[in-house]
């Protein structure tokens, strides 16, 4: 092995994840020597800027290079742009901070694209710390496709396939020098907006069934809720800027709303006026939905522990789909006042991640 490899995370006041996955990359079996860890902080109010730099005060001598940026912006896309600045690795790896990775997670990655692959990751499920009966039924609820997405990277596959996107890959350095880094005006979507970028230039996602990582589920329901409501809004401004980049499913939850606000506003209408079939649609909807809700429930409890908060799946499922679903109508909404504001260099600022990483490279 001779390729030399960047791991990157973005930290946001991450006190209490963050010696988990630097406690990972610390066991990884990839050479050190080989390897340059990159920790942004986005000026975090905790704890989260100490433990990253005890961690480099205590292993930089095995490492290429342990180095702790800041960024100003405090969002997602301007840390990894900051980190992709700063990266002098053959391979670049993307992790999140409240990840855990298994200690063969890098080279695992590097044997893919060293098999020739541009692109490598592999499935991301959900785990839960300090497991509870409430935290156990929210994992339940993101690990069911009916709660969360059917996106292949959320549940562990068995075969070698490509997909359209990924978590925690690992990309060839050209891959950035050639498409660009992340646009840093949007949130929560910025991903599939680089993923896209990706695809057009002709790069493919290589998902390995022998590569794993998780992804630590959200620890009360009503900050899984914010989630949800962050993401579809994101969905909904991500329209204005590229809805190439937007799969069908991701508006399943808004339809679901605006079907919701029809139904009822013909049953309305019904019940004013006596036109009895215009209550039809609310009824049928409702049983439906009903029918979908309970079969999935018992799929997604069917093999788990049993705990009484469990009886509350049901409830947290459709929860979760109005709260995406309302935070997409809010997105459309404030979009033509988003576009207005929207910074108008965010195409400078994704070539100026291609201009500096070529630098890096002729260095």
């Amino acid at each position: 092995m001779s390729l030399t490899v960047s791991i990157c995370v973005i930290a946001y006041n991450e006190e209490n994840t963050i010696s988990g996955i630097l406690s990972d990359i610390l066991y990884q079996t990839y050479p050190h020597k080989l390897t340059q860890v990159v920790l942004v902080n986005s000026r975090s109010e905790d704890n989260t800027q100490k433990i990253m730099e005890q961690f480099a005060n205590s292993n930089s001598k095995n490492y290429i290079s342990i180095d702790i940026l800041e960024n100003n912006k405090r969002s997602q896309a301007s840390g990894w742009n900051t980190a992709l600045k700063k990266a002098i690795g053959d391979v670049i790896i993307r992790v999140d901070a409240h990840a855990s990775i298994p200690k063969d997670f890098i080279e695992k990655n590097i044997n893919v694209i060293e098999s020739g692959e541009n692109i490598s990751g592999g499935s991301r499920p959900n785990i839960i710390i300090d497991p509870t009966p409430m935290k156990e039924t929210l994992l339940l609820a993101e690990s069911s496709m009916f709660g969360s997405s059917i996106a292949s990277y959320r549940r562990e596959s068995n075969k070698k396939q490509y997909v359209d996107s990924m978590f925690h890959a690992a990309y060839r350095r050209e891959v950035f020098e050639n498409v660009g880094g992340f646009d840093e005006t949007l949130g929560r979507t910025e991903d599939n907006e680089l993923h896209y970028r990706m695809r057009q230039a002709g790069y493919k996602f290589c998902l390995s069934p022998d590569i794993i990582s998780y992804q630590h589920t959200r620890t009360t329901l009503k900050k899984m809720l914010a989630q949800k409501f962050g993401n579809g809004r994101w969905i909904g401004l991500t329209l204005g800027v590229c809805p190439k980049c937007l799969s069908v499913f991701h508006f399943v939850p808004f339809c679901f709303v605006l079907a919701i606000i029809g139904c009822v506003a013909l049953n309305i209408i019904g019940t004013v006026c006596g036109f009895g079939i215009l209550k039809l649609p609310l009824y049928i909807l409702g049983i439906t939905y009903l029918l979908a809700d309970l079969v999935m429930t018992i799929t997604a409890v069917i093999s788990a522990k049993k705990h009484l908060s469990e009886l509350i799946l049901p409830f947290i499922f459709p929860m979760l789909h109005i709260a995406y679903g309302l935070g997409t109508v809010v997105g459309i909404f404030q979009m033509p006042f988003w576009l207005k504001k929207r910074d108008k260099n965010s195409k400078q600022n994704i070539e100026n991640v291609s201009i500096e990483m070529k630098k890096i490279s002729k260095n």
